[in-house]
């Protein structure tokens, strides 16, 4: 590549980050790092109207989450900010004004009355679509193509609000190369005029975009496949303001789909699981979405299963940190095609990697789940052990409420109908002399635990394993758990001793 990579994630802060939306950020920063080069994050709120308060810090706290931090960013700096797009927007007006002085855009002063009346009157016609503003009504309209230059002026001298079009040519085809999709190409007269700068002065997305591209020297401009039938207004601007030798080479990724159709952020209610990174509350609504983090799900197991949302390596290969995806990446295997999200193997992902996890990687985020299932933990060293002993039977960060909640509390509940039918004089006995056996040992680890267990079994003829799920429910109260000696040693002497005691008369 013959100049530096630079890439950009251009969110809108109108709400929750879609895990569509944190796919785009993924390959984006894959392939930077892949290259070298730098990812950028600017912030596209030109549209003031949709402006959600709290939606950009949450951006932010998403990409920290999944571990995808910006080079440059309204929170990293960088050379070339601003990075918010309301605060370019001094900038825009003069290239919108070019294209009008170079014939290829046109004042527009149409009401927003006068638009709804030609829509109107184009649904009476009958003509199965919608109204567009394009070169068959243009020269119908009130703009600076079917007004004298007189009229114009005396208009624009009377600051009468105007929006700026694009004027897209009649008969003409625009193509270009797709990273993944190959070569890609667009009739002119199916696209209509789009607003390049709105009556407030703010740009629209498809001026905007290419400006900040081309000052910010965006190499490689990467978004999803929704924006496609833009990108004959955005070439033909590229053409008119810079020239198409410099504009980013383009990559359009694939949809990510549910069970009918593509995933929208409104289907985690409607299917049962997350469909963003994080929780998000929207505080002009109150509409509560929930995310894979607070699901249980850890970072490394969201990048990995997103990853492979429409990318592999060619190989059978499943696992992979983010540093491994930085160097397999490449445009070339992502697919042109949807890529069907399943939640069962988005949770095979998860276990996988609380599996891989050390005790100490996983601390925290297990304490967060335990404090929010009213477990308290004040020993972080004991902590570390359970989950050493847990994390092999637990999918979500979630699960380990129920999987460790007998290490730290003594079980509410026994259940008693799990050893009654099968539970005997001489098992009771066996319990009593084993504990007497655990008051007075002086060494207590699972190995030691389980030989004098054993050694006791056999001394009352009794198979072991007609003792251990008693055993267990008394530690646990439950038949779930890790090796039960190994629950023992961690529970130490004085807890389980208690918990025999306590469990005993309950079997009678």
């Amino acid at each position: 590549m013959s100049k530096r990579v630079r890439v950009r994630f251009a969110p809108s802060p109108t709400g929750g980050l879609h895990l569509g939306g944190v796919r785009t950020v993924l390959f984006n920063y894959l392939f930077a790092k892949k290259h070298q080069g730098d990812f950028i994050v600017r912030i596209e709120d030109t549209d003031q109207s949709r402006y959600v308060p709290g939606a950009e810090e949450y951006i932010f706290d998403t990409l920290r989450w999944c571990g995808l931090e910006p080079d440059e960013s309204v929170q990293h700096g960088g050379n070339y900010g601003p990075y918010r797009q309301s605060e370019r927007k001094a900038g825009y007006r003069q290239y919108a004004e070019q294209l009008v002085k170079q014939g290829h855009a046109y004042y527009a002063f149409d009401t927003p009355e006068e638009l709804d009346q030609v829509r109107k009157a184009t649904d009476k016609n009958g003509e199965g679509h919608s109204f567009q503003y394009d070169h068959t009504v243009r020269m119908k309209m009130r703009n600076s193509l079917n007004l004298l230059e007189s009229e114009v002026q005396q208009l624009l001298n009377a600051q009468t609000p105007h929006v700026i079009r694009i004027k897209m040519p009649e008969n003409e085809t625009v193509s270009f190369t797709d990273m993944i999709r190959g070569e890609v190409s667009f009739e002119t007269a199916l696209s209509d005029d789009k607003v390049l700068l709105k009556a407030d002065g703010m740009p629209t997305y498809h001026l905007a975009v290419v400006v900040d591209d081309h000052l910010m020297e965006i190499s490689h401009a990467f978004r999803g496949e929704e924006w496609l039938p833009s990108a004959p207004v955005h070439i033909l601007l590229w053409k008119y303001l810079f020239g198409l030798n410099s504009m980013p080479q383009w990559a359009h990724f694939p949809l990510i789909l549910g069970p009918q159709g593509k995933l929208s952020k409104r289907d985690g209610a409607k299917y049962g699981f997350p469909v963003f990174a994080m929780n998000w509350k929207d505080p002009k609504t109150g509409e509560f979405t929930e995310g894979f983090k607070e699901k249980g799900f850890i970072p490394e197991a969201f990048i990995n299963l997103l990853a492979l949302l429409g990318w592999n390596d060619g190989t059978e290969k499943e696992l992979y940190s983010l540093d491994e995806l930085a160097e397999e990446f490449t445009m070339e295997r992502v697919h042109s095609s949807g890529a069907k999200f399943d939640f069962e193997k988005a949770k095979w992902f998860n276990h996988e990697w609380i599996k891989m996890a050390s005790p100490d990687r996983l601390q925290e985020d297990v304490k967060r789940f335990l404090g929010e299932g009213g477990i308290s933990v004040t020993d972080d060293s004991y902590l570390a052990k359970v989950i050493g002993l847990v994390k092999e039977r637990c999918t979500l960060l979630s699960d380990f409420v129920q999987q460790t909640d007998f290490f730290f509390r003594a079980p509410a509940v026994i259940d008693q109908e799990a050893v009654k039918p099968k539970w005997s004089e001489a098992k009771k006995e066996f319990f009593q002399t084993y504990a007497a056996q655990l008051q007075t040992t002086g060494e207590w680890n699972a190995e030691h635990l389980e030989q004098l267990f054993k050694e006791t079994a056999a001394e009352k003829a009794i198979k072991p394993g007609e003792l251990q799920l008693p055993f267990r429910i008394m530690l646990v109260g439950g038949k779930f758990g890790p090796q039960v000696f190994q629950i023992a040693e961690l529970l130490g002497k004085d807890e389980t001793l208690a918990r025999i005691q306590h469990a005993l008369p309950l079997f009678e």
